[in-house]
């Protein structure tokens, strides 16, 4: 079954590329997806891996967290479900 990670504390220069290699090196990666801004293309510094196998998963939980990619220290975790709660915030008066 398949299992979503959470890849945080990522540099700026981090492709999808090299996720995909890293995290390949301990199971099938299903996919990559590297979040970016809107406006500028450039990356938030978070992405999200999936990975074929629960057991890889937590492998690459185990044996990735804290480790230094191009000079930072990540953190890998589980994804949480997304959440549907646009609320924007704001302060409007009808």
């Amino acid at each position: 079954m398949a299992k979503k990670l959470y890849v945080g504390n990522l540099s700026y220069e981090t492709t999808e590329a090299a996720l995909s290699e890293l995290f390949g090196a301990l199971g099938e990666v299903l996919s990559v997806s590297l979040i970016t801004d809107r406006m500028s293309g450039r990356s938030k510094g978070f992405a999200f891996v999936e990975m074929a196998e629960q057991s890889a998963a937590q492998e690459a939980i185990n044996q990735l967290n804290g480790r230094e990619v191009d000079g930072r220290s990540i953190k890998v975790d589980e994804a949480r479900p997304k959440r549907d709660d646009r609320g924007g915030g704001g302060n409007r008066r009808w």
